[in-house]
């Protein structure tokens, strides 16, 4: 099968960084039967609802042609059960791209699939009378999570200065 039949979802919600996405492509490099276990799903039309992340490495690695049991073609499912796809083959893997998920996706469906949202409240957030400084909470079910979001702030103490916060959501959108 020619790469160039498949169709990355432009509506795909998943992301992975620079160093899980390399990791990624040496998997692929090293083992590249595991391509025939976890099969890149794809609907009707090649676009991708699962794999998209590996169809970048493959293409990152030169592939232009690839084994047809690679590929899955899902020709029965509805374009509701398509969207649960594309959520529920990643619950637990990569970073998500939460402005998309916030902009295309639905928050009850998505919980329901068991994807774990944090909860951002406006309540949480107020001034300190100081007009240089505000105060936001951000509310983590569990430790995982903090960990997580500690790290992708890059921040070790309790607060940080706008200019990491705004680099933060600059990264966001790269």
């Amino acid at each position: 099968m020619k790469i160039s039949e498949l169709k990355s979802n432009e509506k795909n919600p998943r992301t992975i960084r620079d160093g899980n996405f390399e990791k990624l492509c040496k998997s692929i490099e090293q083992f590249p039967k595991m391509m025939q276990l976890r099969q890149i799903v794809v609907n009707e039309n090649g676009v991708i609802l699962g794999g998209n992340m590996r169809f970048r490495a493959l293409i990152k690695l030169g592939y232009k042609n690839i084994p047809d049991n690679w590929v899955k073609v899902a020709t029965d499912l509805t374009d509701d059960e398509q969207r649960r796809f594309i959520i529920e083959d990643n619950v637990a893997f990569g970073d998500w791209d939460w402005e998309t998920l916030a902009n295309e996706w639905n928050v009850g469906e998505l919980m329901d699939w068991g994807l774990e949202i944090p909860q951002f409240d406006q309540d949480d957030a107020d001034t300190t009378g100081d007009s240089n400084s505000v105060n936001l909470s951000i509310k983590c079910d569990d430790d995982d999570q903090l960990a997580q979001l500690q790290k992708r702030l890059n921040i070790k103490s309790k607060s940080i200065e706008y200019s990491e916060f705004i680099g933060f959501l600059d990264g966001l959108n790269q």
